[in-house]
Formats: structure tokens, sequence, C-alpha cells
């Protein structure tokens, strides 16, 4: 990620807490992140993971990928592909690129890419949308919806049930590309 991303993800996160009126501390609770951690991610002094972003970005009511592109907001309708925001994770090297323009559609497109036998979590409070489904590109994915256990390959489609922790993991040797369609707004 750029150091201008960086900066601008920061300011962005920070921008959306106080914009709901939330103190760091209320933003810990609904999170579960810490205090401390929120503090630095704010002030740019560190790089969140995938699964903290998450964690920040439901509590604040939007999703990852939104979070990613109001960093990045150019408020077009068009949004070329050198100008897709990409997001890797510092731990696992997983990479998120927002597609979609940052309109107030209801549809957001989202190409990730999870390297050979990375897994990211999320919990179920970190979903903000009525519907999702996954269309994998390349690879293999095992995903984990609460209890149940998906094994999907390149061309498989899968439309997701009600919020539930989630696990996406890379059981592969080769990097796992799928393309994630949301509908934004609880269900």
């Amino acid at each position: 990620m750029s150091d201008d991303l960086s900066r601008s993800l920061a300011a962005t996160v920070q921008q959306a807490r106080t914009a709901l009126d939330l103190s760091v501390n209320a933003l810990a609770e609904r999170s579960g992140v810490s205090r401390a951690m929120i503090g630095k991610i704010e002030r740019g002094e560190a790089q969140p993971t995938a699964v903290l972003l998450g964690k920040l970005s439901g509590a604040l009511g939007m999703t990852l990928s939104e979070l990613v592109a109001r960093a990045e907001n150019t408020g077009e309708l068009l949004r070329r592909a050198d100008d897709q925001p990409v997001w890797t994770d510092p731990v696992t090297g997983y990479h998120r690129r927002a597609v979609s323009p940052v309109t107030d559609s209801p549809l957001e497109l989202v190409e990730v890419e999870l390297p050979a036998g990375a897994s990211v979590s999320y919990p179920a409070d970190a979903y903000i949308f009525k519907y999702q489904q996954l269309w994998i590109l390349d690879g293999q994915l095992r995903f984990h919806e609460g209890p149940q256990i998906h094994e999907l390959h390149t061309g498989d489609c899968l439309q997701l049930g009600p919020p539930s922790a989630t696990t996406f993991h890379n059981p592969g040797t080769v990097p796992c590309r799928y393309l994630v369609a949301l509908v934004k707004g609880r269900g």
C-alpha cells in the first residue's frame, strides 16, 4: 500500500468515526479492536491487517472495500483498472482490489487474491450487506461459513447465507483469485 493511501486510510477511519460521533472507546467496543490499535491506525503509525480493517469497517457501517474506496475517492462513475485501489494485508499477503466506482449504488464488486496457504477470518458483525456472492476466478477456496465448509474451485459461484463468522482459506499451492459481489445494507 502506498504511503499516500496509508495516510488517506488513517484519515478516513478517523473521519468515519467522528461522523458517527463515536469516541475511540466506543469504536473499540463496537469493533473489538483495542483503543491503542485504533489510535495507531488513525495516526498512521500502524498498517492494519485485513481482519482489523474488516472489524473497523463493519463497526463503522461500511464494507472493507468501501473504506478503502473512500480513502481513494475520485467521485467518478468509471474506475479504470489503474485507478482501482489495491490494499494488501501485511500479514497474509491478501490483495483486495476495489473494482466498483465510488457511488451511492448498493452494488459493490471486489477482486481478491489470496496467496497459497493463507487464511483470513472475519466475525459475523463485520458483515453489513444484504447479499454476498463469491465467484472463483482461479484456484481453489475453502470457505468456512459458520459451521458449514464450502470447497470452491474455478468457476464456482456461492451465494452466502445470513451473516456468520467466516474464514477464507486457500488450501492450494497457487494463489486463489475470486470476485466478491456485495449488495450493501444489513439484510
